[in-house]
């Protein structure tokens, strides 16, 4: 029987990175969907895998990553939506922003976040539901479970990509699919630079790879629809 294989989007670092290693010492193949060609570290190049040029905000770009990674594998077990942006955008700014600027930035956010992901899940539910033990991962946040912050658009996508991957668990599950929304809080990636945090103490993006690789490795009969990651204590988390 051939290895299973797992499609990711963003594998080229952070946690995409980690997630792809993960899957890869435990002998999964892999399909990496990168916006830039020839982005790939050496640690993540040397685990041999299919690089397919994948742009979240080209309608045309989920099919072809499916048709891609069909074509040189001839099966898909696991995917893995990680591709996401964080980009700014509040409700009340301190600073007046212009509308065009707003829509601008809400468009980003609902593109990269949310339809990417709905049409990637959508094109690849079929091969899922062939493999008997499809695995559908959505990197979504903690902001997609509880409100802290004022970082509404945000806020809002990570929620969406919640019930996106609710929705491919009640779509696959009788073909033996199953999915999980990983829910993270602050990670010690590029996207949290910015904060002041300790970046020794918050959740490391290996870490989460970790937990991935677990999860898809579980029988269809122990399935985990979501799973908050925190690496401080919060009420009610």
């Amino acid at each position: 029987m051939s290895a299973p294989v797992a499609m990711i989007t963003g594998g080229n670092r952070g946690i995409g990175a980690a997630i792809a290693q993960a899957l890869a010492a435990r002998g999964y193949r892999l399909a990496l969907g990168l916006r830039r060609a020839g982005s790939l570290p050496p640690e993540i190049a040397a685990l041999d895998p299919l690089e397919v040029p994948y742009d979240a905000a080209d309608p045309a770009a989920a099919r072809a990553f499916v048709a891609a990674t069909e074509a040189q594998f001839g099966r898909i077990d696991v995917l893995v939506n990680n591709a996401g942006t964080g980009g700014p955008l509040e409700l009340m700014p301190e600073a007046p922003q212009p509308d065009d600027e707003m829509e601008t930035a809400l468009e980003q956010l609902l593109a990269v976040n949310v339809k990417a992901p709905f049409r990637l899940t959508r094109a690849a539910l079929p091969a899922l539901c062939r493999s008997g033990q499809g695995r559908v991962i959505v990197l979504a946040s903690l902001s997609g479970k509880r409100v802290l912050g004022l970082n509404a658009g945000y806020q809002m996508t990570k929620h969406a990509a919640v019930a996106l991957s609710h929705a491919a668990r009640r779509a696959g599950w009788d073909s033996g699919v199953r999915a999980c929304a990983i829910c993270p809080g602050f990670t010690a990636t590029d996207m949290t630079l910015r904060h002041d945090l300790p970046r020794e103490e918050i959740t490391q993006p290996a870490d989460l790879g970790r937990l991935v690789t677990e999860i898809v490795r579980l029988p269809n009969s122990a399935s985990v629809s979501e799973l908050a990651v925190n690496w401080r204590y919060e009420p009610g988390l």
